[in-house]
C-alpha cells in the first residue's frame, strides 16, 4: 500500500484551530477515509481517518476504541474540554492518531475536503521520488521563462513537486519551501487567512498576491491546478529582479492544464497516459478521430484547423535538437491551451503540431506563439497553418497543408507565419518541384549539363540563366540582381543556350528548364 498524506499534511491543507491534533505522531500516514455512526456497526478502517459523528466529547471514547482496534490510523472527534484530556489518553492508549474538530465545523464539508486531499495525494503519490518528476520540473523552467518569474509547483497538501533553476534572489517563502519541499506553517497559515487557497482551490482564477516586505514575501502569481472538479494542487510565480511578462497569466494558466494533464499521466489513468499517441495517431491517420473524440471528449465533427511548428535555430542532427523541440512542444502546449482547453499538442519527427477548434483566430495565435518563444526561449521557430478540416476526421488532410504551408515558409527566413492563402504559389512550385525531384527521368539533360559545366569550369552559367528566367527575361534586373554588367549576363545567357542546347524561345522548354534549375539549386 502507497503510503498516504500524513495527519500534518491534512492539518496544513485544512488548516488550524478548525482542527487540532492532539495525540499521535503528526507524520503518521493516512490511507482512507471513514466515518462511524453509533447507529451503525464498526467496519474495518485499516490505516483509515474515522471521523465519529453523532458523539461527542467522552461519549465518543467507545467509538475511538473500536476504530482502533478495527485497524484505524486515526479518529476526528468533536470534543471541548475537558473531556478532550480523556480522549488523548484513550487515544494514547490505543496507539493512534486524534484529531479534535471544533464543534462549529461541518461533518460534511470536513469529509468532503478529506476526501478531496486524499485522492489529490494518491494522483500525485511518487511524482517526486522517481523520474516521473521531470515532466514537472521541465514544465516549471519552461512557465519561468513564459513569465519572468520564480515558478513552484505544489500538490493539493502544499507538498513541493518541482520548481524551477534560478539565479534570481528568491524570498523567504520561496527558499523556505524548497529547503522543506512544504511550505512552512506559518505562511501557509496566512495564506488560509487571506483566502488565497480558498480561491484556488475554487477555479481556474489567477490570484495575483501583492508584495509583502516586512513578511519577507515577493509578489506572486499562482493558479489551481484541476481535473474536473478535483483540486490537484498549484503553481505559484515569484517576482524576481523585474517585473512579470505581459503573458503572465496567460501562461500560467495553460500551465495549470498542462500540470493537470501531466500528474494524471503519471498515475496510468484510464484514456491518460496514451493521450500523445492518440494525438500523433489522429495526425497521421494511424488512430480514428472517433477513438480519440471518445478518449478525449471532444466533438469528431467539430471543424479544425492544424498548426505546424519547427525551429530553425540548430540542425536536426545535433544533440541539442531533442531538447529545443521539447521546450518549443511545452511552450506551445502551455500557450495553446491557456486559450482552449481542447487544444491537441504532439510531435511528430522535428515539428511540433496543434489541432485548434476552427473558430480559433489561427494567425494571431502562431504569430504569439513564435513571438514568445523568440523573447523567451531564444528559438527561432517558423509555423505552418493548414486550411479548415471540416471535422476531427479529416485533420490528416489539414496536418498535410500544414506541413506544405510550414516548408513554404522555412524557404523564407524573414518570414514567421504562414497560410495557404499567403503562399498558395510557392507550395504548389514546391509540391512540383518534389514530385519533378522524385521522377529522374523527367529531368532535363540540358540542365545537367549546365551544372557539370560550371563544376568543372568555375562558371557561372546555370546560376545565371535562373535569374534571367526569374527576372521574366529583365536582363537589367537579373543582372542587378547578380551584381554583374547587364553585357555580362547576355553574354553567360547565350553562353548557356549554346552548351546546353536549350531553346529560350520555346515557352515549354522554359518552363522545364526553370524548374530544373530551381531543383538543381535547391530552391
Amino acid at each position: 500500500m502507497t503510503d498516504g498524506p500524513s495527519l500534518r499534511q491534512l492539518l496544513s491543507a485544512i488548516g488550524e484551530p478548525l482542527v487540532q491534533l492532539r495525540a499521535g505522531p503528526g507524520d503518521l500516514p493516512v490511507h482512507g477515509l471513514a466515518i462511524l455512526d453509533p447507529d451503525d456497526d464498526p467496519g474495518a478502517y485499516r490505516g483509515e481517518l474515522v471521523l465519529i459523528i453523532g458523539a461527542r466529547g467522552r461519549d465518543a471514547l467507545r467509538y475511538l476504541r473500536a476504530a482502533a482496534r478495527r485497524g484505524a490510523a486515526a479518529v476526528a472527534v468533536k470534543s471541548e474540554e475537558p473531556d478532550t484530556a480523556q480522549l488523548e489518553a484513550a487515544a494514547d492508549d490505543a496507539g493512534i492518531g486524534l484529531l479534535v474538530v471544533q464543534p462549529r465545523a461541518r461533518w460534511d464539508q470536513l469529509a468532503a475536503l478529506v476526501r478531496e486531499l486524499l485522492d489529490s495525494a494518491a494522483l500525485t503519490a511518487g511524482l517526486r521520488d522517481d523520474e516521473s518528476d521531470r515532466d514537472l520540473f521541465s514544465l516549471a523552467q519552461t512557465v519561468a521563462a513564459l513569465t519572468g518569474g520564480i515558478v513552484s509547483i505544489e500538490d493539493a497538501t502544499y507538498r513541493l513537486l518541482a520548481y524551477s533553476r534560478s539565479d534570481d534572489e528568491v524570498d523567504e517563502l520561496r527558499r523556505l519551501t524548497i529547503l522543506g519541499w512544504k511550505g512552512p506553517e506559518r505562511y501557509l497559515e496566512l495564506l488560509r487567512e487571506w483566502g488565497v487557497y480558498q480561491r484556488l482551490r475554487s477555479g481556474e482564477e489567477v490570484v495575483d498576491l501583492e508584495e509583502r516586505p516586512e513578511l519577507g514575501i515577493r509578489r506572486r502569481l499562482a493558479v489551481g491546478i484541476r481535473a474536473g472538479s478535483q483540486h490537484l494542487g498549484a503553481i505559484w510565480v515569484q517576482q524576481g529582479a523585474q517585473p512579470f511578462a505581459e503573458q503572465a497569466e496567460s501562461a500560467l494558466l495553460g500551465a495549470a492544464r498542462m500540470a493537470a494533464l501531466s500528474m494524471l499521466t503519471q498515475r496510468g489513468l484510464p484514456g491518460v497516459r496514451s493521450r500523445n499517441e492518440l494525438i500523433t495517431g489522429l495526425l497521421d491517420g494511424r488512430v480514428s478521430a472517433d477513438l480519440v473524440a471518445g478518449q478525449l471528449g471532444l466533438d469528431p465533427a467539430a471543424p479544425s484547423v492544424v498548426l505546424a511548428f519547427a525551429a530553425r535555430t540548430i540542425e536536426p542532427d545535433l544533440p541539442e535538437h531533442e531538447l529545443h523541440l521539447a521546450e518549443l512542444a511545452r511552450v506551445v502546449s502551455v500557450h495553446l491551451t491557456a486559450h482552449r482547453r481542447g487544444a491537441l499538442v504532439g510531435s511528430i519527427g522535428g515539428r511540433v503540431y496543434a489541432v485548434l477548434p476552427a473558430t480559433t483566430a489561427a494567425t494571431g495565435l502562431a504569430e504569439r506563439v513564435v513571438d514568445v518563444l523568440k523573447r523567451r526561449t531564444a528559438l527561432t521557430v517558423q509555423a505552418g497553418i493548414g486550411s479548415t478540416a471540416p471535422s476531427l476526421r479529416a485533420v490528416v488532410t489539414s496536418r498535410a497543408e500544414a506541413d506544405r504551408v510550414l516548408d513554404a515558409v522555412s524557404r523564407t527566413p524573414d518570414r514567421a507565419v504562414g497560410t495557404i492563402g499567403d503562399l498558395r504559389a510557392e507550395v504548389l512550385l514546391g509540391e512540383t518541384l518534389s514530385l519533378l525531384e522524385s521522377h529522374s527521368e523527367l529531368h532535363d539533360p540540358a540542365v545537367k549539363s549546365l551544372v557539370e559545366h560550371d563544376a568543372e569550369h568555375g562558371t557561372e552559367l546555370a546560376g545565371s540563366l535562373l535569374a534571367y528566367l526569374d527576372a521574366l527575361g529583365d536582363v537589367r534586373a537579373a543582372a542587378e540582381r547578380l551584381h554583374v554588367h547587364p553585357n555580362t549576363l547576355r553574354h553567360r545567357v547565350r553562353r548557356a543556350s549554346t552548351i546546353g542546347g536549350i531553346d529560350l524561345d520555346d515557352p515549354a522548354h522554359r518552363v522545364v528548364c526553370h524548374l530544373n534549375l530551381l531543383l538543381a539549386t535547391r530552391f
